[in-house]
């Protein structure tokens, strides 16, 4: 089950598409986090929703916000992928093991193997200030993530 408005968020650490380790309690206290499931790298939904990021990034990653986009891909996949696309973002790997955090998050789907589309912004005390989860092929809106982002921010 996803972790509902009001609520702390599961702790979890991954490697980004440059191997290096990304806690999210390490922004605890200094800035909020914008966590973003997503199934695939390379897949059509997924590359137009990270590329809106990317090309919008202010709206969504400043001095108080940090945006973390997670998949179950390895992180070789996703260092070839962000390359690829000139994304500026950590890209997180949830690949071993398959699945954990989004499966603590509530947006796994077991039967398929990946994450659904899930969208949380935690704020720099750990506590879930916006949750929405869309199943496979349910491309986001994310004017409710900028709208989260800032009145947190505000």
């Amino acid at each position: 089950m996803a972790p509902e408005v009001g609520t702390e968020a599961p702790g979890f650490t991954l490697k980004d598409q440059n191997n290096q380790e990304v806690t999210l309690s390490s922004f605890r206290g200094e800035r909020a986090v914008l966590v973003v499931f997503y199934p695939f790298a390379f897949s059509g939904v997924c590359t137009g929703e990270l590329c809106a990021v990317r090309d919008d990034l202010s709206s969504f990653q400043n001095d108080d916000v940090q945006i973390l986009a997670v998949s179950v891909d390895h992180p070789f996949t996703l260092k070839a992928w962000s390359d690829a696309q000139g994304y500026e973002f950590p890209l997180l790997a949830d690949f071993w093991p398959h699945g954990n955090v989004a499966e603590q998050y509530g947006v796994f789907n077991s039967d398929k193997g990946f994450a659904l589309r899930g969208t949380f912004l935690v704020d720099k005390d750990g506590i879930v200030r916006f949750a929405e989860v869309n199943g496979p092929g349910e491309a986001r809106e994310q004017d409710g993530w900028k709208k989260a982002v800032s009145a947190l921010s505000a």
